[in-house]
């Protein structure tokens, strides 16, 4: 026991920032400080329409930005990575806050954040390199549509409707502005949103988000516009922390939402991280520490109403177009966000809902990479089912149950082409050890297959139904050489193949047989079958040889006087002795 806690506090101190993280925020603090300012402009009105979409609040979206922003900065295990409530979480949430209450969520929050610091320190973070490409694809069109669909309500100036599911809401939010149209709301929106994508083409550089939302926002108040409904009050100040959102009694019905909060955050977190890194030269991020950081960030944010968290790649983006070189920018990002919620509350509060609506449009719409959506449909068909299967159930189901759905895809049409390259070859013989007569002889007697590629589960059933199909022989031999895996399922149904060709009579040989499968042959009682009279043979002229004595005496050939034979009696190996592949 006392090891054990030794080896979890080592993993943990190993897990928490270094010298070298203080290096690099040294190196140019005030490059950082620029881009982190740049980021918090650009984060403000993205923080404020999460969290009004969450169900939360504005507050909740500007707590979680500025606490869960802070401590990932400090914590996480990326130099550039910018945390905060994003589109993918918002998704999840509305869910669980429709069937447990904002409390529901703050303690699902909690949970997910201790299940990211569990895996952290079992060093889970590898596994993200799994993912195939196709699954963050799709992934990432779906959660693009979802975001859309739910700034619907407050696009059209609709209060919004009852339901869980963003299609059913989205098609009754229509309903009720056809009922009585709002434009005001629609023009805003469409305004924001149209600035924000025509901007991020001239100017990238620019925070456009920003320039649109007070644009609107100074429009609705000159103007009178009683349509254009505002955020609404907003505290000074962060709340004190507390625990008392906590329901002991509840934590069983929210374990399986807490997983899933977990799954997204690190699947979301570590995904933004490995963009960073892409997006620069020599930065690699660490991932366990990453899942760490946003393990903290997770229980700290419900603290202070604040809903889960998790790397934003676009946020993440800025930081690192504009120049971030540390973890100071995101650390400068979260404390620009701070002095906004104690400093401008009361000016933040009139942002009009359409506005902050047309900003996640905006940013839904920039989410959906076109380039990289058509090379992926490209590569294969394979690919395309995946990703189209993905996207679709991101929009149909959860978002958890959606990367599930497309890594099961993923692996199913992995193993389909997998199996697909194993194949059984008929061989020609060595025709310059044989006579023509002898030859022939062989020919109609022995066959020779070569077994090229992997023998598993997958595989193994149609390697049987050619294997047994072989017709007007005495002898099979099996080349082995070439198997690139065997698994238990493979062995067993060459095995199953080798008993039915005896029953026909039909001896089977195998030559090459490598030590790697040796043990899985035995396993399952196959390698005594393949070993005819305990002999192995390391080459495929051998085993011919051995065939050749087998037939000859059981009166099939005639045997032919020693003086006429051109080769060497077969010598085969002693059982268990290394066999060298053959080349040929």
């Amino acid at each position: 026991m006392t090891t054990t806690l030794a080896a979890v506090r080592d993993r943990i101190t190993a897990l928490l920032p270094n010298s070298g993280d203080l290096a690099d925020i040294r190196r140019d603090p005030r490059r950082d400080l620029l881009a982190g300012l740049t980021v918090a402009i650009v984060a403000l009105p993205l923080a404020l329409g999460f969290g009004i979409s969450s169900g939360l609040g504005a507050e909740a979206g500007l707590a979680t930005a500025v606490v869960a922003g802070a401590l990932a900065a400090v914590f996480g295990g990326s130099n550039l990575q910018v945390s905060g409530p994003t589109g993918a979480m918002t998704v999840v949430l509305v869910p669980i806050v429709g069937k447990y209450g904002p409390t529901g969520v703050l303690t699902v929050g909690l949970m997910a954040g201790l299940m990211l610091v569990a895996l952290a320190v079992l060093r889970a973070g590898k596994y993200m390199r799994y993912v195939p490409a196709p699954v963050v694809e799709g992934f990432t069109l779906g959660i693009a549509c979802v975001i859309g669909l739910q700034q619907i309500p407050n696009a059209l100036g609709v209060p919004k409707p009852e339901g869980d599911r963003v299609l059913v809401v989205t098609r009754r939010a229509f309903e009720e502005f056809a009922a009585a149209p709002n434009w005001t709301a629609v023009g805003l929106a469409v305004a924001v949103a149209a600035v924000m994508l025509a901007g991020a083409r001239w100017r990238p550089a620019i925070p456009f988000s920003i320039v649109a939302v007070i644009g609107a926002t100074v429009v609705a108040q000159v103007a009178g516009l009683d349509a254009a409904k505002p955020i609404g009050a907003l505290p000074a100040g962060l709340p004190a922390p507390s625990l008392s959102f906590l329901d002991l009694g509840s934590f069983g019905s929210l374990l399986a939402p807490a997983v899933a909060v977990a799954a997204l955050a690190a699947l979301e977190s570590l995904l933004s991280a490995s963009v960073a890194d892409g997006m620069t030269v020599g930065r690699r991020h660490d991932p366990d520490r990453e899942l760490f950081g946003q393990g903290l960030a997770n229980i700290a944010a419900p603290l202070f109403g604040g809903v889960p968290a998790t790397g934003a790649i676009a946020r993440t983006a800025v930081n690192v177009r504009t120049g971030a070189g540390s973890r100071l920018a995101a650390l400068t990002h979260a404390a620009a966000l701070a002095v906004i919620v104690f400093a401008a509350a009361p000016l933040v509060s009139r942002i009009p809902l359409a506005a902050l609506a047309g900003v996640l449009l905006a940013t839904a719409i920039r989410m959906v990479e076109v380039g990289s959506l058509r090379a992926m449909a490209r590569a294969t068909r394979s690919d395309a089912v995946v990703l189209v299967l993905t996207a679709a159930a991101t929009l149909a189901l959860d978002l958890v149950y959606a990367v599930l759905i497309g890594l099961v895809a993923a692996g199913a049409l992995a193993l389909r082409a997998v199996a697909r390259q194993a194949r059984l070859d008929q061989v020609p013989l060595d025709r310059g050890d044989h006579t023509a007569e002898e030859h022939r002889l062989l020919a109609e007697h022995i066959v020779a297959y070569r077994i090229d590629g992997p023998l598993f589960f997958a595989a193994a059933h149609r390697f049987l139904l050619e294997l047994t199909e072989v017709a007007d022989v005495r002898v099979v031999i099996l080349r082995m050489s070439r198997v690139s895996t065997m698994d238990a399922t493979g062995a067993l149904v060459l095995k199953d193949a080798v008993e039915k060709l005896n029953r026909r009579g039909i001896l089977v040989l195998a030559s090459g047989i490598r030590p790697e499968q040796r043990q899985v042959l035995d396993s399952v009682g196959a390698l005594d079958l393949l070993c005819h009279k305990g002999r192995e043979y390391a080459a495929t002229p051998e085993a011919i040889r051995a065939a050749r004595d087998h037939l000859e005496n059981a009166g099939v050939l005639p045997v032919q006087p020693a003086a006429s034979r051109s080769e060497e009696p077969a010598r085969p190996l002693e059982p268990g002795r290394p066999v060298r592949p053959e080349v040929r």
